[in-house]
C-alpha cells in the first residue's frame, strides 16, 4: 500500500510540478523576449523605456514599459510569482516523494558513499541551501556581480563544482537530479528573494510619493536573465533519470557542464535574435552549442561489452543471476517494498524476458551502472559482463 500510495503522490505532483513549471518557463520566455522587443517612439509618455505591439488570439496588445516605475500604480497590479513559488514547492515535494521516500534505491549508492538515509537528505538540504548562499550572497552581491562575464564564469564554475560534489556522494540519479534542483532552487530563491522583494519596495516607495531605488530594479532585472538562461539546462537535468546514458556515465558532472553551455547559447541566440541583432553577429552561438552537443553524445556512446567466451552462461545461469540482481524489481510479483508492480512492465523472471528487453537490460546493467537502482542487491562487475556476454550473444 505505501508504494501505491508513493505511486500517486509522485504522480499528482509531477502533474502539478509540469503546469506551474510550463507556466513559469512561459513567463520568462515571453517576459524577456517582450523585453527585448521594446521600441522608442514618438508618442511613449514621460518615463517610459520602451513599448510594443503584439498581437495574439485576434486581438491587439500595447505594452509600456518604464524604466522604473510610472508616478503612480493602480491596486490591480499583476505579480508573476505564484507559478516560481509553486515550480520550486512541488519540485521539491517530489524530490521527497521519489528521492528521500526512497532513499537506498535512489539517492544512495554505497560503492559511491555507504550512508544511511537521514544523513543522505541532510547533505541534500544543506547543498541545496549553501548553493544559494554562495550564489546570492559571495557571488551576486559581491564586486563579481558588478561584470556580467565574470559572473557568469563564477556561476558557471558553481553549478559544475556543486555538480561533481553531488557525484561524489549521491548515485548517478540522485547526482544529476541534485544538479537540477541547485540550479531550480537558486532560480526560484531569485524570485523569492530578490526579484518580488525589490519589485514591492518599489511599489512601495510609489505608493509613498518617494523615488524609488534604480538599483532595486536593476538587480531584479539581473535575477531574472540568470534564470532565463539557466531554463533550457534545468529542464535536462530534471528528466535526466529516463536516460542512463546520462545518470550512469562515469563523469556525469562534465555532462552538466557541456549541457549548460548547449543551453545556455541556444538561449543567447533566441534572444539576441528577439532583440533584433542580425544573424552574422550573433550566429557564432549556435557552432559553440552544436560542438557542446556533440561532446555530449560522444562521451555518452555506449562502449559495449567484449564478448569472453570464458564468461558466457547458459540460459538458465542467466536467468538464475537476474533473479538475483534483477527480478527483486522487475517481477510479476517485485519483493522490493518500492514497487507494487514491476518498473515501466518489464519483468525478468524468464530467459525470454530477458531477451525481449535486452537492448534495455545492456543499456541499464551493463553499458552503465544505472541498475539495479542504489546497486542494493550488490551485482557485481563481473556479473555485469557475463550478463553483457550472454546477452550480446543471443
Amino acid at each position: 500500500m505505501s508504494a501505491f500510495i508513493a505511486d500517486w503522490l509522485n504522480l499528482l505532483f509531477r502533474w502539478a510540478h509540469l503546469i506551474v513549471g510550463i507556466g513559469w518557463i512561459g513567463t520568462s520566455f515571453y517576459f524577456i523576449a517582450l523585453d527585448l522587443s521594446l521600441r522608442k517612439r514618438a508618442e511613449m509618455k514621460p518615463g517610459v523605456y520602451g513599448t510594443a505591439w503584439e498581437v495574439h488570439g485576434g486581438g491587439f496588445y500595447h505594452v509600456e514599459k518604464y524604466l522604473v516605475a510610472p508616478p503612480q500604480l493602480p491596486e490591480d497590479l499583476i505579480w508573476y510569482k505564484w507559478e516560481a513559488y509553486l515550480t520550486w514547492v512541488t519540485g521539491f515535494a517530489l524530490l521527497v516523494v521519489q528521492y528521500y521516500w526512497n532513499a537506498r534505491s535512489f539517492l544512495i549508492d554505497p560503492s559511491v558513499m555507504p550512508m544511511r538515509p537521514s544523513e543522505a537528505v541532510v547533505i541534500s538540504v544543506t547543498l541545496l541551501i549553501g548553493g544559494w548562499l554562495i550564489y546570492d550572497r559571495l557571488l551576486c552581491r559581491s564586486w563579481i556581480g558588478r561584470n556580467t562575464p565574470l559572473l557568469a564564469a563564477f556561476v558557471f564554475a558553481l553549478v559544475v563544482g556543486a555538480s561533481y560534489l553531488f557525484s561524489q556522494v549521491f548515485s548517478g540519479r540522485g547526482a544529476l537530479i541534485h544538479a537540477g534542483a541547485f540550479i531550480g532552487t537558486i532560480m526560484a530563491f531569485n524570485v523569492f528573494g530578490v526579484i518580488i522583494p525589490n519589485q514591492k519596495k518599489i511599489a512601495a516607495a510609489l505608493m509613498a510619493g518617494q523615488a524609488p531605488d534604480p538599483a532595486l530594479g536593476a538587480m531584479g532585472k539581473q535575477r531574472s536573465v540568470h534564470n532565463n538562461y539557466l531554463t533550457l539546462p534545468v529542464l535536462v537535468m530534471m528528466v535526466s533519470n529516463h536516460y542512463p546514458m546520462l545518470t550512469g556515465h562515469p563523469h556525469n558532472w562534465l555532462l552538466v557542464a557541456l549541457i549548460i553551455v548547449t543551453g545556455a547559447m541556444v538561449r543567447h541566440f533566441l534572444n539576441r535574435h528577439d532583440a533584433g541583432d542580425p544573424l552574422a553577429k550573433i550566429a557564432w552561438t549556435l557552432p559553440v552549442a552544436a560542438v557542446a552537443l556533440g561532446c555530449l553524445i560522444v562521451l555518452t556512446a555506449p562502449r559495449p561489452v567484449a564478448v569472453d567466451p570464458r564468461l558466457m552462461m547458459t540460459d538458465a545461469e542467466a536467468v538464475t543471476l537476474a533473479a538475483q540482481r534483477c527480478a527483486v524489481c522487475h517481477a510479476a510479483r517485485p519483493k522490493h517494498e518500492s514497487f507494487s508492480e514491476a518498473p515501466k512492465g518489464i519483468m525478468l523472471e524468464t530467459a525470454d524476458e530477458l531477451r525481449q528487453h535486452k537492448d534495455q537490460v545492456l543499456t541499464q546493467a551493463v553499458f552503465s551502472r544505472t541498475m539495479p537502482l542504489g546497486n542494493e542487491t550488490g551485482m557485481t562487475d563481473e556479473e555485469r559482463k557475463k550478463l553483457g556476454a550472454w546477452l550480446q550473444s543471443q
